[in-house]
């Protein structure tokens, strides 16, 4: 079976580059997309000294503005006419406070959704032309919050699973599948910041039914599963993994 062609957004550090690796692992080849240039060329760096000097490429864009989008989907095209898995995880919770004023509450709801769905919306958009049909498959990294908030963030991640399901019933006649992989708390990414003190990494577990954080390699593994062609009868779903802090619905 030849190398499948796959492309993560958020690629360089935390659930984005354990995705890539995973994929690396498999033989495929790999596009990261992301901000950080110098973030990109190290993780494909990191990847191409393990699997092969070709196994990944980079480019850096801002993924919420569309002519960046439009630049990194010529980048893809160029390096492979067909996208076999996409993979969107660029995005987080960029404005995690206000000040309580109109303005402050509309800046933190637009730069979420700029940050977390304009990221998946636009490079997925962007893309749709070049994805294998049938075959490919488009899985989108959601949240817990989408369940519970906090309000900005979790709106956010919620409209990335309204159109999961919009894209699913959309592209399911061209056996395209699209999911979304929802985490609960995961340990070893940038996400949380200065705010990841011991007493809080203690009260994010203390939440689980497992007693143990979330890791990136276990979010990798269902991103996997979902995006493999063993998974075709699998499509709309938003795939929770957040060892129980959140219960099935």
């Amino acid at each position: 079976m030849s190398p499948r062609q796959i492309v993560v957004s958020g690629g360089g550090t935390g659930i984005g580059l354990a995705v890539a690796e995973a994929f690396a692992a498999d033989g495929d080849k790999v596009t990261l997309l992301g901000r950080r240039e110098e973030v990109l060329r190290a993780a494909a760096e990191k990847i191409n000294a393990t699997r092969g000097d070709r196994t990944a490429s980079w480019c850096p864009a801002d993924l919420s503005e569309p002519e960046q989008v439009r630049s990194a989907a010529r980048f893809i095209a160029e390096r492979s006419e067909t996208v076999d898995v996409l993979v969107t995880n660029a995005g987080g919770n960029v404005a995690p406070g206000h000040d309580g004023t109109l303005e402050s509450i509309a800046d933190s709801y637009r730069r979420n959704f700029a940050a977390n769905v304009l990221t998946s919306v636009l490079l997925t958009e962007a893309l749709l032309p070049h994805v294998r049909r049938p075959g490919g498959r488009i899985v989108h990294l959601s949240s817990i919050a989408a369940l519970r908030g906090p309000g900005s963030y979790g709106g956010s991640k919620a409209a990335v699973n309204t159109y999961t399901f919009d894209l699913a019933q959309r592209l399911g006649a061209d056996g395209i599948t699209v999911n979304a992989v929802a985490p609960g708390f995961v340990a070893d990414t940038e996400f949380f910041g200065d705010r990841a003190t011991p007493e809080f990494v203690a009260s994010r577990v203390k939440q689980t039914l497992t007693g143990k954080p979330g890791l990136p390699a276990e979010i990798a593994a269902l991103v996997r599963y979902a995006a493999a062609p063993e998974a075709a009868y699998l499509t709309g779903q938003i795939l929770h993994i957040n060892g129980g802090a959140a219960l099935g619905r």
